[in-house]
This record gives structure tokens, sequence and C-alpha cells, in this order.
């Protein structure tokens, strides 16, 4: 049936699409959201033995760690294609989130959340953005801002419906997720998963009519300075966001708001970024990459700086509105530039280094917050440093050159492909 289905091109990348997205949502038990779900209830589980400061250690290892991940699942696609790396990655964490129900002791715990973090947070997302980027040879923007739009809605649905379990024992939710990854997941992965045109040809010569995958090795893409700043710019972002997720109740208490306002701060955010997600889509591909990214910096600097400052619901919602803007914008250019820049032959090694360092940002995130906080008891020194920071990135950002991989010939060759620099 995949083969049948992977006839359908070009329209078939437009499948790639929400099949990515379905991927990047099963990654919820090895992402923070998701085992925050149930952290109260693994503190109160006797059987583990683990209190709340051993756990966020515990979590912390586990995060850096399962960045290690990352690496090696780029190196497996690029050699062995999506299907099988999607297939074998859901299998494992559905495999290992069942197995993380019947276990005891905060050893086994630590190793179970070290695997959902390497399978899920890690590996998974590795291939769910690579997917896209695979189908997509160039004008990624727009395809990338649909994948994103359609994640968020699927973040969504999945939290309305663990919503009702709030309250039930978390080994019953954790057992759910398994089965839905081996039942759902699992055969959506075989069957829709196909890789492009390219990696089908079979034997030593590929057909005439295939164009050749061309691109960046990871070195060569390492070498240069867009890889750089476009990664700054999303660890900054993702140190911000990680920082925020988990200690946005008590910046906000300290200055004065109610717990409630926390919730709205999060809700508006997560409004605006679902309804600006096509409109970057489309602007990014009308503009400068790096010019879109120093905006969204800039507009992401000014919002963190003024954040201690902020004493009044109307200046939290305008604070709402900037970051989610700047965030939605971010998070598109992220999953887009890396196969734009660099071409699609060494897409997963690259992205892998990508992901992996973003994964390093998220942990370094709320032991940054939690380390000013406890030396200067508020969390306004690290905003400003933070938005200083953003800044300077923003500011190498919009004079970056980003490259274009030009597009090899129809002839096989053993050669590094030709490579051009091309200002945006």
């Amino acid at each position: 049936m995949s083969r049948y289905l992977s006839q359908l091109r070009p329209n078939y990348a437009w499948v790639i699409v929400p099949v990515a997205a379905l991927a990047m949502v099963a990654t919820l038990p090895g992402r923070t959201h998701g085992l925050g779900m149930i952290t109260e209830r693994l503190l109160a589980d006797p059987s583990l033995g683990i209190d709340r400061d051993m756990y966020g250690d515990m979590n912390a290892w586990a995060t850096i760690l399962g960045a290690a991940f990352c690496l090696p699942c780029g190196y497996l696609i690029d050699r062995f294609g999506l299907r099988l790396n999607l297939t074998v990655t859901v299998a494992a964490l559905g495999a290992v989130v069942l197995w993380m129900t019947v276990l005891s002791g905060r050893w086994p715990l630590f190793i179970a959340i070290l695997l959902t973090r390497g399978f899920g947070q890690s590996a998974l997302s590795v291939i769910s953005i690579t997917m896209v980027g695979k189908w997509y040879r160039d004008r990624l923007s727009m395809p990338m801002a649909v994948y994103s739009l359609l994640l968020s809605v699927g973040f969504v649905g999945a939290a309305q419906l663990a919503k009702p379990f709030a309250t039930a024992e978390w080994r019953t939710v954790w057992a759910g997720m398994g089965w839905l990854l081996l039942l759902v997941m699992l055969p959506v992965a075989w069957i829709f998963t196909r890789d492009p045109p390219a990696a089908e040809s079979a034997g030593p010569v590929p057909a005439p009519s295939v164009p050749q995958a061309e691109g960046f090795t990871l070195w060569q893409a390492m070498r240069t300075s867009a890889f750089w700043v476009f990664s700054l710019g999303i660890c900054i972002v993702a140190m911000v966001t990680s920082g925020q997720s988990l200690f946005g109740e008590s910046i906000l208490t300290q200055q004065d708001f109610p717990i409630a306002a926390y919730y709205n701060l999060m809700i508006l955010t997560g409004t605006i970024g679902l309804m600006v997600k096509l409109p970057v889509g489309w602007f990014a591909r009308r503009s400068p990459m790096g010019r879109l990214q120093a905006v969204a910096l800039i507009l992401m600097g000014a919002c963190l700086f003024w954040l201690p400052l902020i004493r009044s619901n109307w200046e939290l919602n305008l604070y709402a509105v900037g970051m989610g803007l700047s965030g939605t914008t971010m998070t598109v250019l992220f999953f887009a530039v890396w196969g734009q820049a660099f071409g699609r032959a060494h897409l997963g090694e690259i992205q892998a280094v990508a992901q992996m360092l973003t994964v390093f940002a998220s942990a370094a995130g709320p032991k940054v917050l939690t380390a000013c906080h406890a030396r200067t008891g508020s969390y306004a020194l690290v905003f400003e440093i933070l938005a200083a920071s953003t800044i300077v990135v923003a500011a190498a950002s919009w004079f970056v050159w980003v490259p274009r991989p030009l597009a090899q010939s129809n002839i096989a060759t053993e050669t590094e492909p030709e490579l051009q620099l091309a200002a945006q």
C-alpha cells in the first residue's frame, strides 16, 4: 500500500507532512510536557522512592544523556531511509513506555526516563523534522509552517485526550500512551512513510530520470556561519521556553499576578502561534531567512527585557502576543532552514546535531533560572542577560550569508557536491 501511495508524486509529499506532524506528537512521553502530566503522581508513588529534588536531577541528566541519541539517528536516516527508522523508533518508544508502567525503584525509573528522552525527544524529533526536509528540496517554509500548525493542533488534542485522566493512576495513563504508539502510530509509520524518489532508486546507478540528492556534508555545514547563527537562535528560544514552562507560575506570582495569569499567558501565546504559523511560512518564502530571524529575535529580546517590569494584565497580554509571534517565527525557521540551506544529501545528520543542541539548551534553561533566583531572589537578571544575548545573535542573523547547494546532475558521482554561497 505504501508503495502505491508513493506513486502519487509530487502530491505525496503532502502526505508526509501530516505523518511527520503525527510523529512529532508521538514524542510526547519523552518531553517535559508529557512527563509533567504525571510528575506529581510519580512523586507520590511509594514504589519508586523519589522526592522532588531527586526527580529534577534525574530528569536533567536523562535529558542531557538522551540528546546523544540524535547523532546515530541522523546517520541512520541518511543511510537506511525514513520508513525503517521511523518504524523502529516508534516501536522502541512504545515498548519503553509500556515497560515503565511495570517497574519500581529509582534506578529503573531513571533508565526508563532516559530512554523515553532518547527515543522520543531526541531520535523521533529528528526523524519527524527530517521527513519534510527530505521530501522538499526547496521552498520549505510553507510546508514547514503547515507541519508546525498540525503538530500544535496535535499537542493540544493530546492534552485534551489526557485531561479526563488527570486523577487516574499514572501507570494507567502511561499504558494508554504506550498502546497508542504501538497500535496507531506504528502502523501509520510503516504504511504511509516513504523515502523521496532519489532514495528509492535501486542498484548502483540511479535511473536517468531521478535527480540526485544534493547538499553539504555535516562538517561542511558546521563550517558555515549560518549553521551556528541559526543554531544559537533556536537554542536561546529553547532555553527561554523550557525555563518559563517550568517556572512560569513562579515568575508571574513574584510580580504580584494571580496563578490564573500563568495559564492565561500560555493560552494566549499558543493561540497567537496557531494564528500566525501559515502567514509566517508564506512570508518566509519571500524574505531572507537570516533577516527574518533577526526581526524575530529583536522582538523576543525586547519582550524578555520588558518581562520583569510588567505589572498589569494588558502589558502581560502584549508580552504574550510578542512572544507568540517571535517564538512561532523562530520555530518555522528552525524547521525549514536546514534542508533549504544545506540540501537533502546529509540532512539527517545536520538536523540531528541541531536538534541535539536544542535539547542541551532546554536542559540548561531551568537550571539557569534556578541559579539566578537562588543568588538574587529574582529572575530579572537572567532575563536581561538572555535579552542581550538575543540581540547579539539577531545582529549576526541580519548579516549572515545562507548557503545554497547546487543541484546535481543526473549522473552519479563520487566527488563532493559543488557548493555555492548565495546571500539571501
